[in-house]
């Protein structure tokens, strides 16, 4: 634990200095950070520090037989790829939902050792000036269980209205891939994929999406996914339980008007 004005806010030149400092004197094995925003801005730089090799993008951190092995996701989540740790300190980063928090659960506290920061904190090349939050008010997509995601194939921004409609009658939120968020229909709080948020859904409707690594890397982890795109060779189809090679816009007010129904029967 370590306590200093300078690391009340996160930037990456005061994160990476004490980090560092303490990897250096303590030569730990393995050292684990967030497959997040924060997590790869700070391990980067120490890797580069230390020269200690790095790992990304990891599920899961085991120890077979008293060998450390790693599983990380390639190509969008497609595809895993697993090993031996190198022979010294390794940096690792572990993406969000590899583990689950009752996962970490032990009896007692966690023994917390206070140390000393390093007085060069004192004059840090990078320091934050301000943090821009989302406005308030929006949906949290993250959280919502239900989501209708609209791409390329709404055609039109007026269109999203029909995808605001279904998903409210399912009880769920809109959310969307990057041409519509890069043409600002919707917020950058809806984007799911690599750039964006990634989401755990119970039910996952892409509407018009074609399926790009780039946007499966945001919804890898869902329960059920129901895919509509006029391409039947769409990538999309690859990942849904169900689908339907049909225009969006033919099926979503039948959908919708079905729905409705089925909720007031």
């Amino acid at each position: 634990y370590i306590d200093h004005s300078s690391l009340a806010d996160f930037t990456p030149d005061a994160y990476q200095r004490v980090i560092a400092g303490l990897i250096k004197e303590d030569a730990p094995r393995v050292v684990l950070f967030g497959h997040t925003t924060m997590g790869m801005d700070m391990v980067c730089g120490i890797g580069i520090e230390l020269d200690a090799p790095l790992i990304t993008y990891c599920q899961t951190l085991e120890v077979e037989n008293g060998t450390p092995r790693y599983i990380s996701l390639t190509c969008g989540g497609k595809v895993l790829a697993g090993g031996e740790l190198p022979e010294r300190t390794s940096l690792l980063t572990i993406v969000p939902g590899g583990y689950k928090p009752e996962d970490g659960k032990v009896e007692g506290a966690p023994e917390v050792t206070q140390v000393t920061p390093p007085t060069e904190l004192d004059d840090l090349r990078v320091i934050l000036k301000e943090y821009i939050e989302p406005d308030a008010g929006d949906v949290d997509v993250t959280k919502e269980s239900i989501l209708v995601s609209v791409g390329r194939g709404i055609q039109q921004q007026d269109n999203l209205k029909l995808a605001e409609e279904l998903a409210s009658a399912l009880g769920g939120a809109v959310s969307a891939s990057r041409p519509i968020v890069d043409q600002g229909w919707l917020p950058t709080t809806r984007l799911i994929g690599k750039s964006g948020m990634s989401v755990k859904p119970r039910l996952y409707l892409p509407l018009g999406i074609s399926g790009a690594p780039e946007h499966m890397e945001g919804v890898a982890d869902f329960e059920t996914m129901i895919a509509i795109n006029t391409d039947e060779r769409a990538p999309i189809f690859n990942f849904a339980q169900y689908g339907a090679a049909i225009d969006v816009l033919d099926l979503l007010p039948v959908l919708i008007e079905k729905v409705k129904g089925a909720k007031s029967g």
